[in-house]
């Protein structure tokens, strides 16, 4: 499986690998620390041990006061910085998904939006921005006219492809469309010669029981986090 440099798996830091590889094109950064643009994804990249001039660099990328996320991040956060936010993850991979095309998912673009931001926000699948969409493929299910179901494409390591967005509305719920939009859009990622992961939350027992009837393998614990940006900046230690 592709590696990273040194012993360390692209999927480690899911973002760095993205925003320096595949997802270049969306970085925006300060020193060694990258982020996507605001409307196209909350994922942010510290170095694997961000020392005290990330910190500040990240500081100065978001502004003073500003929350920021800290996704898989496991250490400390600098002093006067504020943890505002812990969720604990897990990251799954696959191992023998039964991927397949399915004949009523269409392929959701930039007309489509305004219906994907309304199902986001009201089925609260993660985060879904403007721009989300121009991250990778989008596939949905329409019914009366409706979306009422959609799954696609996230990070992109090199050699990998994550799978977000896994939402169904509430009023079809039981009829496995996201089974079959999940499967639909790894057939995608494995047509590429890629390798679909995604995350969810650990306490989310019954995406993880789904996940894991499909065929995808915990891989690793991970977390999310936000912190605050102080408000001043802190005098260096002489």
């Amino acid at each position: 499986m592709p590696r990273a440099v040194g012993d360390a798996h692209v999927l480690d830091n899911p973002a760095l690998a993205s925003l320096t590889g595949p997802h270049a094109r969306f970085a925006e950064g300060r020193g060694r620390v990258l982020r996507y643009p605001v409307d196209v994804s909350p994922w942010l990249a510290l170095p694997e041990e961000p020392d005290a001039d990330d910190w500040a660099d990240l500081a100065a990328l978001a502004g003073p006061g500003a929350e920021v996320p800290l996704p898989g991040f496991r250490g400390q956060v600098p002093a006067g910085w504020e943890i505002t936010q812990r969720v604990e993850g897990v990251q799954f991979v696959d191992d023998g998904l039964a991927a397949a095309p399915d004949a009523e998912a269409v392929r959701l673009g930039p007309a489509d939006v305004p219906e994907m931001l309304d199902l986001v926000a009201r089925t609260q699948p993660g985060p879904f921005e403007q721009r989300t969409i121009e991250l990778g493929t989008y596939l949905g299910i329409r019914r009366g006219g409706a979306l009422v179901a959609m799954a696609g494409e996230r990070l992109h390591p090199p050699g990998w492809t994550e799978i977000s967005a896994v939402c169904t509305d509430p009023a079809v719920r039981g009829e496995g469309l996201a089974t079959r939009l999940i499967l639909a859009v790894a057939h995608g990622i494995r047509e590429r010669g890629e390798t679909p992961f995604l995350h969810t939350s650990a306490a989310n027992v019954n995406a993880i029981r789904l996940y894991e009837s499909l065929g995808f393998r915990l891989r690793r614990r991970t977390a999310f986090l936000a912190a605050r940006v102080p408000e001043r900046e802190a005098t260096p230690v002489a």
